[in-house]
Order: C-alpha cells, then sequence, then structure tokens
C-alpha cells in the first residue's frame, strides 16, 4: 500500500470513531442540536476524505471549514423563539 492509501485509512479512521463517539454520548432522540452536530460531523469527514483523495483543492476545502465554522456558530449562539 502506499502512502495515499495509509492516509484514507487514518481518515476514515477517525471520522469513524468521532461517529461511534457522537452515538455512545448523545443522549436519547434526535432534537436540533444532536441532528445539526450530525451533519456537521458527516460532512467535515467527507470532505476529509475527499480531500485524503486528491478530489478536492485546498481553497475548496477551507471554504467548507468556513461553512461548518459558521454553520457551528450559529448553532451554539442560535436562541430558541419558542413561546
Amino acid at each position: 500500500m502506499d502512502v495515499a492509501s495509509w492516509l484514507l485509512i487514518a481518515v476514515l479512521v477517525v471520522g469513524l470513531a468521532s461517529l461511534i463517539g457522537f452515538f455512545c454520548t448523545k443522549t436519547k432522540g434526535f432534537g436540533r442540536f444532536a441532528t445539526s452536530t450530525f451533519l456537521i460531523l458527516v460532512v467535515v469527514i467527507i470532505a476529509a476524505l475527499f480531500f485524503a483523495a486528491g478530489k478536492l483543492d485546498l481553497s475548496l476545502m477551507a471554504n467548507i471549514f468556513f461553512a461548518v465554522i459558521g454553520f457551528a456558530g450559529g448553532l451554539f449562539t442560535g436562541k430558541d423563539n419558542e413561546s
């Protein structure tokens, strides 16, 4: 196996470990926070796999991470407008 294959395997293992950790530590049910966190994890894992495979440029990867950071910032600072 070459270095690129090992890199893809490493990214996949770290991504799967983070998903397993997410499901082991979350409470029952999928609320707004759990769904958004799951979506962020999936987007980052898929983008990292594409980047490690050489399918994404560095500038596109940076834009994905800026979008994820903005989404996460809105998630944590968002207010519930429930009456």
